[in-house]
């Protein structure tokens, strides 16, 4: 099991382009790229981050998914398709990037009372999912408490119309849906192939990683029962931490829990 970091974790402070120096700097084994606006979204974009990775792996994309995934559900074609254009645009990022796996949300849940059908939802992902295969990356779905998947039983029902979509587990969105991560680790099972994580404290708080409560213990004994093969990602906000090298720690952290030493 690797550490990786997630380009989003630097979000305000380095530019995407210079976050793979940064990544290796501070330890990471391999990186999530987080697409932030159009312009990262473009062929030229594309061969910048290819010459700025170096031997760096990277894992997964991730795009700003609200410029355009909640489109890909619309009803009506040209908008739909509209959608798609951009889509089309962030796997080919991921493709020249030599990326396994694309990290995706979908529709926002903008309303209490909004209704969003499991089984339409994986009829749609499973057509999407054939789409990001074209480009040699496999779509991930991931957990998020404002999103279509906020829990369990959601991706228990949707699953079952796209067995060729994987699953991301977000640990602080697990969190924020007020669910325990562990249940969204058994409804995953084996399509799991990215692990989010940051760390909290006893009042649901966001902290970097070392600095919480969080059982990254338990979290590593569990994923590795399950045959989990993939990278634990760190995804921390901007304001978790101070100085970059704060990152560093928070890597080796992790490194010793993986394996089996004292953090």
């Amino acid at each position: 099991m690797k550490v990786g970091i997630s380009t989003a974790t630097f979000f305000s402070k380095v530019l995407t382009e210079d976050s793979f120096s940064v990544i290796q700097r501070c330890g990471g084994e391999c990186a999530e790229v987080f697409l932030t606006t159009r312009y990262e979204y473009e062929p030229s974009f594309a061969d910048l981050l290819k010459e700025r990775k170096g031997e760096l792996e990277i894992y997964s994309v991730h795009a700003l998914n609200t410029q355009f995934e909640p489109e890909l559900f619309n009803s009506v074609r040209r908008t739909r398709a509209d959608a798609e254009e951009l889509y089309r645009k962030v796997l080919a990022v991921a493709e020249k990037l030599g990326a396994h796996y694309y990290t995706f949300h979908g529709r926002m849940r903008l309303k209490r009372n909004m209704v969003i059908s499991p089984e339409a939802v994986g009829r749609r992902m499973r057509e999407l999912g054939e789409i990001a295969e074209g480009y040699g990356v496999k779509l991930c779905f991931e957990n998020v408490h404002w999103a279509m998947f906020n829990s369990p039983e959601f991706f228990a029902e949707a699953k079952e119309y796209c067995p060729n979509v994987g699953a991301v587990l977000d640990i602080k969105q697990a969190r924020q849906s007020g669910r325990d991560w562990r249940e969204y680790v058994a409804v995953m099972a084996d399509r799991l192939t990215n692990v989010h994580v940051s760390d909290c404290d006893d009042a649901g708080g966001i902290k970097l990683i070392g600095r919480g409560t969080f059982p990254f213990g338990e979290l590593v004994r569990t994923l590795k029962e399950g045959d989990y093969d993939g990278p634990l990602m760190i995804e921390q906000y901007a304001d978790n931490y101070g100085d970059i090298s704060e990152i560093a720690g928070a890597v080796e952290y992790l490194k010793n829990i993986i394996g089996g030493n004292n953090a």
